[in-house]
């Protein structure tokens, strides 16, 4: 591994072919200080990349993991500083680091904030910074880092089901009455198809609760190996893969959106959210969750 390679205190790389992998690598093993030098001479020889500022947000959310929220913190703060001067001259999303690391450097000061048990001020910030982020590719990550923090116990936001696969969706408020289940994927995520089976077992079982899934999805502008499509193309491939790998949850309604996956913070997938008979978010999950913990969660 990197840490093996390179003696502590000495920075000897021949190229800087991935500046964000090494400095990952590095955090991996807990040599936060390799790490750091490393970014730094970097910087050194380059300046500020949107490479550099993606590996200096990786310092702050390994300290985060860390629990060394000081550094977190600082780091966080000035991966946002040196992004917001990049932004200056170029639109954020002219290519895919540099909204990573405004992304993640919002999302580190926001948990650092709840960490140090200011959630309402947690929730003020990433707001704010959802304001000023609303047009952007992060809009949905602060979204989600805004819900894992306050939608729990609110009414679930509606959804757009104008455009859809499988079953006909109905709004969220006709499924009052009735549990549901929400299970955010994306035709290209590996674990949602992993999910699939767990849903289709878990709608058996909760039938005779009256359990409603429901599946959204949205448009990435592309299908199989990263190949860009249309509209239409990318619509015919989304219906392929639930036909593939998703043969017991046809019949689910599966609204088509980017919106419902930015108003619910599905920037992770799969997301799950359980909604109660009364239409409030009991559960809010970013990630996979397993047979026995969906069933924890609807036995509450």
């Amino acid at each position: 591994m990197l840490s093996k390679l390179i003696p502590a205190g000495l920075i000897a790389v021949a190229a800087w072919a991935n500046i964000v992998a090494d400095v990952r690598a590095l955090i991996d093993h807990n040599n936060f200080t390799l790490a750091d030098a490393m970014l730094q001479k970097y910087r050194t020889e380059h300046g500020v990349t949107p490479e550099m500022l993606e590996a200096l947000s990786w310092l702050g959310r390994g300290s985060l993991a860390a629990k060394q929220l000081d550094k977190a913190q600082a780091y966080a703060v000035e991966t946002q500083r040196l992004a917001l001067e990049q932004l200056k001259n170029r639109p954020l999303d002219a290519e895919v680091h540099l909204p990573l690391a405004l992304g993640a450097a919002i999302e580190v000061q926001g948990q650092v904030l709840n960490e140090r048990g200011d959630r309402s001020g947690a929730v003020a910030f990433l707001r704010k910074q959802l304001a000023a982020y609303r047009g952007t590719s992060i809009r949905a990550r602060i979204q989600k880092n805004i819900n894992l923090l306050n939608l729990e116990g609110k009414a679930a936001p509606a959804l757009d089901e104008r455009e859809y696969l499988g079953g006909k969706p109905v709004p969220l408020t006709s499924l009052k009455g009735q549990p549901v289940l929400l299970f955010f994927w994306a035709h290209w995520c590996g674990d949602c198809k992993e999910e699939g089976p767990i849903l289709a077992q878990i709608e058996k079982e909760y039938a005779n609760k009256r359990l409603a899934v429901v599946a959204p999805t949205q448009r990435y502008g592309y299908v199989a190996r990263g190949e860009e499509a249309g509209p239409a193309e990318e619509l015919k491939y989304i219906d392929e893969i639930r036909h593939k790998f998703y043969g017991d949850l046809l019949h689910v309604p599966a609204p088509i959106s980017d919106e419902n996956f930015k108003n619910y913070g599905a920037s992770t997938t799969p997301t799950l959210v359980l909604i109660d008979r009364q239409g409030i978010v009991r559960l809010y999950h970013p990630g996979r969750m397993t047979l026995e913990e969906i069933r924890a969660a609807l036995n509450k």
